[in-house]
């Protein structure tokens, strides 16, 4: 059974999943691959997952938390979920680009499809892949859209304007 509700980020809406007890899917309003809810789905505030989603995202924003602690339960092939376990290795404020993270998830030279993984990440912000650059630094591609990528970072990095000129 899946389970959803949404949270009021302060970069707009999410629409949280959770498949049993764990999370599958946070997402952002108009992001690409963002799900349509499925008429089978249960829409339940207090199934816990959620519940503990929603309040770790919240101390999140408000930059109490820099590390999640909901069960997760992402689906993917199994490349993309290397990807997805080696983006959780990278820590609060800190970025990798996508070359280096090919290799972390043992796929050296494969930063393409490291980053096409990263762009199908479906639980954004707690399997953080805002935290993915290029390998120049630049911000590029992120499923929920720039702007979030750079305030993310912002909020990361303690300067919240350290990025608004990227």
């Amino acid at each position: 059974m899946r389970y959803y509700d949404f949270y009021e980020s302060p970069h707009g809406r999410m629409l949280i999943v959770a498949a049993g007890e764990a999370l599958c899917g946070i997402y952002f309003d108009g992001q690409k691959y963002l799900p349509e809810v499925n008429p089978e789905w249960r829409c339940d505030a207090r199934h816990a997952p959620l519940r503990q989603a929603k309040r770790e995202l919240a101390e999140y924003f408000g930059g109490e938390r820099k590390r999640f602690e909901t069960a997760l339960a992402p689906e993917g092939t199994p490349f993309q979920k290397s990807v997805w376990r080696a983006i959780s290795t990278v820590g609060f404020g800190e970025t990798l680009t996508y070359g280096e993270l090919a290799q972390r998830a043992g796929s050296l030279g494969s930063a393409r499809a490291a980053g096409a993984a990263t762009g199908r990440n479906p639980i954004g912000i707690v399997i953080p892949c805002h935290r993915i650059v290029g390998s120049d630094g630049s911000l590029t591609g992120y499923a929920g859209g720039l702007d979030r990528k750079r305030a993310l970072l912002a909020l990361e990095s303690g300067i919240p304007d350290l990025l608004s000129a990227a």
